[in-house]
């Protein structure tokens, strides 16, 4: 670390990219599921609180970071596997519906990655699209969003490693700067 401080500075999570991504794949969700699925339907709420679950962690992760390496490390998995969770939701939709999913290379995939490089992306960039088009088009956006947040968390999770195994975890940080204290 570059100053004294054993406690790292962290818990900025609206400033990482995987809490954006994963708060717009919330808020894609949420519309989605108002729009195509049934009232009453259990797979609404699943879908919902996964996305909810993955953004949510992100950010308690990020906060949990200033006292606890695992912590942050296993709350940003928990993210991961939420979105994951979501994904087959999506993937479910449209398979048994009989639609197909974008091949990550197709022309309307490599549109939705062109608008997730947008500066300052927020679900507002994917309103008119979300929020016109049919269930299939929406089904596949959502994907495209999921996949992006779920590379981005990949990432992060190994860095969030890397830094771990540099600079160890809480507790070695407090013992090291005791001992520094005590001479």
């Amino acid at each position: 670390m570059s100053d004294s401080r054993f406690l790292p500075r962290t818990g900025n999570y609206t400033q990482l990219l995987s809490y954006k991504k994963a708060e717009i794949v919330y808020d894609v969700t949420f519309r989605f599921c108002d729009r195509f699925l049934e009232r009453g339907d259990r797979t609404v709420d699943q879908m919902i609180q996964a996305a909810r679950s993955g953004k949510q962690n992100i950010a308690e992760g990020s906060k949990a970071a200033r006292t606890s390496t695992k912590t942050e490390l296993t709350l940003t998995n928990v993210a991961r596997a939420s979105l994951e969770e979501l994904l087959v939701d999506y993937q479910d939709y449209l398979r048994t519906r009989d639609h197909s999913i974008w091949d990550k290379d197709s022309k309307e995939a490599r549109y939705v990655r062109k608008l997730g490089r947008a500066p300052n992306e927020t679900y507002e960039t994917y309103r008119p699209f979300v929020e016109t088009r049919a269930g299939p088009i929406v089904a596949n956006i959502a994907l495209c969003l999921v996949h992006q947040a779920n590379y981005l968390l990949d990432k992060q999770i190994a860095r969030l490693e890397k830094d771990f195994v540099e600079n160890g975890g809480i507790r070695e940080r407090m013992y090291q700067a005791r001992k520094n204290r005590r001479r």
